[in-house]
């Protein structure tokens, strides 16, 4: 039987009014700002009125470190919130947005996929309720109010050349990467080195997803640094004037948005900052208020749990006082293989050998997360290629890491596919084992936790670093900010800065290339290797196959 594809699953979908899934949740219709019938955002008043409510449990999926082969992290969180709700809990997932670059080049949405997905699909995958745009916009205000200042006498004394607030669209487009701005003449300004992030870069959106509400959103959008003066001292966007306005543009934006998967079960799906150059989750304010309405609450974080979860750890976890009852780590058997050699045209065929020689990778992030203190579910995200042989490999494997592993069918069979995963999830949670706590303190140097984070998650021996990137992390801490977490910008396809090296490498160094202070998201940002914070489009683009049909119905998103 052929599979039918994800927008077409999607599209058959028997969507409930946003209405009767907010009842699900006890959240009265008064409270739902609704965007069309399937969608909704809910208001501050009601987050407000629910503050007391006992927390229910929270639940990380994760994954091992991706691969072309694809590991199904979003598919598997929204499989696990239907297999909670099948199994008679009050559950709901919490993901991130999908940014419309990724949509139209290569990596296409984030709902989910086959019979785990959230709905409406075409609209999360295009403009949704706006989010992104109202990030776009804020970002966009600041530059021209930061442009402006200057124009008109630069009363905080910026260096032209040492503005550090580059611009974003919402779009892949590597033209943009470098460019010179104001050109053309006294009116239209001092001409400088400019360039463009996608939006999703922007500090502004990892701000969007770590602030409490409409007041600490504005204090951190203030404490934001745009530039330098001559002397070196920071220029914040408070210093611009520019905070109050992004505000106002952001606070729609502020407000989880509520939809519904397949099986109409609830779910928030609101943020989407990048999982390297910043830290890969939803919101704090979406994750937060989950934990209020139900009792259990999935959520992911962006790439490997080398990336994502660490910083959800590291960075998340603490800044808005979470605690994961456990952590579910995502991997495939055709992953397995292609981290035990084989070549992604060869996955089809079993090779039991292979998906042997490829769970070291597995292990170590089985290791890596109990560190965090936090028990370890592992979900074997079925294809229909995998051999009972196979994984019976990966079974055997995890449980000599004093782990279990779950073979979970949710994608081709929704929460039917999922249930056995979701019990064995309830029972981890439920046996209260978890005694979660970050890697490292507040107090730290910065020093030492990049490389606390380089020795203990990514088992490196040493951390190499100019004595101008030291100096400038020693400044930092005179200046405050050394309590600050760090949030590592590398590659996501391997434990190192190199990504060819699958597996589990050791004996490896990490370079330090520069680092980054995000004042106002609170964050340092250390950028190993090369990181794009503006992708480009491939030679075969997505948005190339896109289109209306004959019945107006969109065509080609996956």
């Amino acid at each position: 039987m052929a599979h039918k594809s994800d927008i077409e699953i999607a599209r058959a979908a028997q969507k409930k009014p946003i209405q009767e899934i907010g009842d699900k949740l006890g959240i009265p219709g008064e409270h739902l700002l609704p965007y069309g019938h399937d969608k909704a955002k809910v208001n501050q008043d009601y987050i407000n009125s629910v503050q007391s409510n006992p927390d229910g449990k929270l639940i990380l999926v994760t994954a091992i470190n991706p691969t072309p082969a694809g590991e199904g992290k979003t598919t598997t969180t929204v499989g696990l919130g239907d297999g909670l709700n099948h199994i008679g809990k009050k559950a709901m997932v919490c993901i991130r947005e999908a940014s419309l670059g990724p949509n139209f080049g290569m990596k296409g949405g984030a709902a989910g996929g086959g019979y785990a997905q959230v709905v409406p699909m075409e609209d999360m995958n295009l403009h949704f309720t706006g989010d992104f745009h109202a990030i776009t916009s804020a970002h966009s205000l600041l530059s021209a109010m930061l442009d402006n200042h200057i124009y008109w006498g630069n009363e905080a004394g910026i260096d032209t050349r040492r503005v550090t607030w580059r611009r974003v669209v919402d779009m892949n487009d590597r033209s943009l990467r470098q460019i010179t701005s104001s050109l053309g003449g006294v009116s239209n300004g001092f001409a400088r080195e400019d360039g463009f992030d996608i939006t999703v870069a922007s500090e502004v959106m990892a701000i969007l997803c770590l602030a409490k509400d409409l007041k600490d959103l504005e204090e951190r959008l203030g404490a934001m640094i745009v530039a330098y003066r001559r002397d070196r001292s920071p220029v914040y966007c408070r210093d611009i004037k520019a905070e109050g306005a992004m505000t106002v543009l952001l606070k729609d934006a502020m407000q989880p948005n509520l939809v519904q998967t397949l099986e109409n079960n609830p779910a928030f799906v609101h943020g989407g900052p990048f999982a390297n150059i910043a830290h890969g989750c939803n919101s704090v304010i979406a994750t937060t208020t989950a934990l209020k309405i139900a009792d259990y609450v999935v959520t992911e974080a962006g790439f490997g749990a080398d990336l994502g979860a660490e910083k959800f750890m590291n960075i998340k976890c603490r800044k808005a006082g979470l605690a994961p009852s456990a952590v579910v780590l995502v991997a495939t058997i055709r992953a397995m293989k292609m981290n035990g050699g084989v070549a992604k045209a060869d996955l089809g065929p079993q090779n039991v050998e292979a998906v042997k020689a490829g769970c070291a990778n597995l292990g170590r992030h089985i290791e890596n997360l109990k560190s965090f203190g936090v028990p370890v579910v592992v979900a074997i995200n079925h294809f229909v290629t995998d051999t009972d042989e196979e994984v019976d490999a990966v079974k055997a494997y995890v449980a000599e890491h004093g782990a279990e592993a779950v073979l979970s069918k949710h994608w081709e069979h929704g929460s039917a596919g999922s249930a056995d995963l979701a019990r064995k999830v309830v029972e981890v949670v439920d046996a209260g084992n978890a005694n979660f706590g970050p890697l490292y303190p507040d107090e730290m140097s910065l020093w030492d936790k990049i490389n606390t984070i380089a020795k203990r998650i990514y088992r490196a021996d040493e951390v190499l670093a100019d004595k101008k990137i030291r100096d400038q992390l020693k400044l930092w801490e005179e200046q405050g900010y050394g309590t600050l977490p760090i949030c590592m910008a590398k590659t996501q396809y391997s434990f190192t800065t190199d990504p060819n090296l699958r597996g589990a490498p050791t004996g490896h160094s990490v370079p330090v290339r520069e680092v980054r202070l995000s004042a106002g998201a609170g964050f340092v940002v250390v950028v190993c290797g090369e990181i794009m914070t503006m992708p480009g489009l491939p030679s075969k683009p997505a948005a190339e196959s896109i289109r209306l049909n004959e019945a107006g119905q969109i065509e080609g998103l996956f």
